[in-house]
């Protein structure tokens, strides 16, 4: 063993003996040994940074009841998780995020799945090499937002609540997409569909496998996997004709996906040589390839996803073979801490291109290939299923029973969930206010100023630059990457000047803009529909609005009779919606009127800020409802028996009748746009704010 691995080696058993002694619950983190063993020296420094980043964050994990919503950040996976691809496995942590220039004109308002406390800009390039550790992210909560600061107070079922961890594992939160035929999506068949015209005149053509060595599969195996990204493999034609030279192309581009091949010529012998798609030398166009006509111009495929969002699995395989991000369709983005399966198209990308991927992937699998004529729009999804796994629970049976009979009866408040408002002590719709009220020196001062809690290092040093000098070029060069939203601002003002801010905004990429005006209306949504259940409860009365297609109603006193409350709608405010005749439509007037807008003139000298306004049924009954609870003793195991494991033919979790631990095991289907943690708030009657759960968890260490 080499001196450096000693003393990394000496070094994780101190890490290891320390997180040890603090974890008050018997987790345990594998051997160092058997890390080191497994890994190369590079990987092991990765590991070393994570376990030093894990020790102080394990405290505020382990108690953490309801810590963040469908899309927070997650903390570093402790040892045991699993791993999709079979030759992963043995990695017993996740890689670093690739880093990876993502193309975000796809991507839609952020749904029940996305993360909107972490812009995607700001997410993909301004979290840094390191997570917060548990301190510094406890104090930074202590400044940040409740569920009584963006509007959520009621519930609609008087049933005790009790506690219980949400999303300790990634695993224990899954969801499946229900496409627009109402099926519920899986990823169960891997095999590459049969494509006659390919196959017409290739029976007599040498197989890819008889073209290559096993000496040139491994180099080009090693290649392809990263072992050697800037290098090349030249591979030598000995019978030199077109038809050998392109069975070689093809032999590799099948059997290794993203590589790239071109025919050079040395000392009078051609050789064909490959290099990866990734590197420097991956800079010219992509080839063409022969598509057949009878083919649809779109595969389609399922995506499995562990621990990461959308937009990053996209940008793994856009690399991998060599398109732009946006050559992916899709009809809605999942959260990044959890397990999801979810329908993807392509264009012009064979099955078995994308099926050789499997062997490379990590934390990714596809299948389930099809050829169509379309891709997938964004919103055509008519929801998603829900697998959700919240453990240690506190509640008896029979609480847990009426709090479930009534969630599957009832519903819950369709609340927009507490990510869509920020995590920070500068809430996103006060910045969504300043663009409504055109005031844009605040828009800048509420983004760039100096706030109190803790933040990334660097971008305190930003803030008090801007603080103490307004200089967007000081500012900026206090930033390592400039592509975070903070970044992106200054860099407009220092092109376009302080007195041209909306040209200067306008750099930031057009989503994020969006997001803040769509949380303010998300706000107003919020706190209007708290006070029409506190005025009027669970039921139509007149004056209320429901929808008539896609026409709002105001009812009547006797229509009101014919209605539930589970028609009723509230909307957005908008310059294209009507309001409630009641005094619940006065108070819109009042709430916007406090806040400098008038709510007869929402079309702003902007147009992308101009809103039009939407409806949203304020109760939502959820679909497929079951649960049990169940009881196991090792809190690492995971509770659900995902596709992936269904596919590989691993056994279904077995559970302890008489084990350590409670977990109540919970699905549903709920419709686009909703927010599975509103459900599980109804459930177990607890704020889902971060700054509420870290003041919970601090109490209790306490």
């Amino acid at each position: 063993m080499h001196v450096r691995e000693r003393l990394l080696l000496c070094s994780l058993r101190c890490v290891l003996n320390v997180t040890r002694g603090i974890n008050k619950f018997g987790s345990s983190l594998p051997l160092p040994e058997q890390v080191l063993n497994k890994l190369n020296v590079k990987r092991v420094c990765q590991l070393h940074l994570r376990f030093l980043h894990t020790i102080v964050f394990i405290q505020s994990r382990q108690r953490f009841a309801l810590m963040s919503d469908l899309e927070s950040p997650p903390p570093p996976a402790l040892a045991g998780e699993k791993r999709t691809c079979p030759e992963d496995e043995e990695q017993d942590l996740p890689l670093k995020k690739q880093k990876t220039e993502a193309d975000h004109g796809n991507r839609a308002a952020p749904s029940q799945d996305e993360e909107t406390s972490c812009l995607p800009e700001e997410e993909a390039a301004c979290e840094g090499e390191e997570e917060e550790d548990g301190d510094t992210f406890a104090d930074m909560m202590k400044h940040g937002l409740t569920e009584t600061d963006v509007g959520i107070l009621k519930y609609v079922s008087d049933h005790e609540g009790f506690s219980g961890i949400l999303k300790e594992r990634y695993s224990d939160f899954v969801v499946h997409e229900i496409n627009k035929q109402g099926k519920t999506v899986h990823l169960d068949d891997v095999s590459v569909p049969a494509d006659t015209e390919e196959v017409q005149g290739e029976e007599h053509q040498p197989k890819d496998d008889d073209v290559l060595t096993e000496e040139q599969k491994k180099q080009l195996g090693d290649l392809q996997l990263y072992k050697n990204k800037e290098g090349t493999v030249s591979i030598q034609v000995v019978d030199d004709t077109k038809e050998k030279r392109t069975l070689i192309h093809k032999a590799i581009k099948t059997q290794f996906p993203g590589l790239e091949t071109k025919t050079e010529e040395k000392d009078g012998c051609r050789f064909i040589v490959a290099y990866h798609v990734a590197g420097k030398k991956a800079l010219a166009a992509p080839r063409k390839h022969f598509w057949p006509k009878n083919r649809g111009s779109f595969c389609h495929f399922v995506l499995y996803k562990e621990n990461k969002d959308t937009m990053d699995a996209i940008n793994v395989l856009s690399k991998f073979l060599r398109l732009r991000p946006n050559m992916f369709s899709y009809m809605g983005t999942k959260d990044k801490r959890a397990i999801t399966v979810q329908e993807i198209a392509v264009l012009r990308i064979t099955a078995d291109r994308l099926a050789h991927l499997n062997k490379c992937l990590l934390n990714l699998k596809v299948g389930n290939f099809s050829y169509k004529n379309h891709p997938l729009k964004l919103g055509e999804l008519q929801g998603n299923h829900f697998t959700v796994i919240i453990r240690n629970i506190s509640g008896t049976g029979e609480q847990v029973h009426q709090a479930m009979t009534s969630l599957k009866q009832t519903g819950f408040i369709n609340y927009y969930g507490m990510q869509r408002f920020g995590t920070t002590a500068v809430p996103t719709q006060h910045v969504g206010r300043a663009i409504l009220r055109n005031n844009w020196n605040q828009v800048v001062d509420l983004i760039l100023k100096p706030r109190p809690g803790a933040e990334k290092e660097y971008l305190v040093h930003c803030r008090e630059e801007w603080a103490k000098t307004q200089d967007p070029e000081a500012a900026l060069k206090k930033l390592p990457n400039k592509r975070c939203l903070e970044g992106q601002l200054l860099r407009g003002l220092s092109m376009y000047g302080k007195k041209n801010i909306v040209t200067a905004f306008g750099l930031i990429p057009r989503n994020n803009r969006l997001m803040y005006i769509h949380s303010y209306q998300s706000f107003v949504w919020n706190t209007m529909v708290s006070r029409r259940i506190q005025a009027f409860g669970l039921k139509a009365v007149a004056g209320d609005l429901v929808l008539r297609g896609t026409t709002a109603h105001v009812l009547s006193a006797e229509e009101a009779e014919q209605h539930s409350i589970h028609d009723i709608v509230m909307p957005l405010p908008g310059f294209d919606v009507i309001y409630p005749s009641h005094h619940i439509g006065d108070g819109y007037r009042e709430l916007l009127s406090a806040d400098g807008l008038d709510i007869d003139n929402m079309r702003h000298k902007v147009r992308d800020y101009s809103l039009a306004g939407a409806y949203r049924r304020i109760i939502i009954r959820p679909t497929d409802v079951s649960w049990d609870v169940i009881q196991y003793d090792d809190p690492r195991i995971s509770l659900v028996h995902t596709d992936f494991e269904k596919l590989e033919n691993k056994p279904a979790p077995v559970f302890n009748t008489e084990g350590k631990y409670r977990a109540l095991r919970m699905e549903f289907s709920l419709p686009p746009s909703t927010y599975a943690t509103m459900a599980v708030r109804e459930v177990l009657k607890l704020d889902t704010s971060i700054k509420k759960q870290t003041q919970l968890n601090t109490l209790w260490f306490n």
